[in-house]
């Protein structure tokens, strides 16, 4: 079964343009070294919870708004290869943190194991 890398981010709404820029970019430099899928969402029904909610989880400003994105692999150990290649590519290796146009200390990620897949 498939692996995923999630992430949620909040993204300055008069950033959005540069975001998808940004992320298209990325994605297609994970695209080139392997990865199954690259999806990014921006956020279109997401009310603050009562106790946790994405808004919450990124401490959303009111200037912002919320980005789901995730990265498909074919296992944990494709998902490292691929990372790996990607973290010494030098059009990712450049990118610091104060050119990303989000405040990436406020970015969710994590790996996933998949364990139920309906199509």
């Amino acid at each position: 079964m498939a692996y995923v890398d999630g992430f949620v981010v909040p993204v300055p709404k008069s950033n959005i343009d540069q975001y998808r820029e940004f992320a298209h970019k990325f994605g297609v430099i994970w695209r080139e070294y392997g990865a199954l899928e690259y999806r990014e969402c921006v956020a279109d029904d997401v009310k603050p919870g009562k106790l946790t909610s994405f808004p919450q989880s990124v401490d959303l400003k009111d200037d912002e708004t919320v980005i789901f994105s995730w990265i498909v692999y074919r296992s944990r150990e494709h998902r490292d290869e691929v990372n790996d290649k990607v973290m010494k590519d030098p059009r990712v290796a450049d990118m610091s943190p104060d050119k990303m146009p989000f405040d990436a200390k406020r970015m969710i990620f994590g790996g996933f194991e998949m364990v139920i897949d309906l199509k």
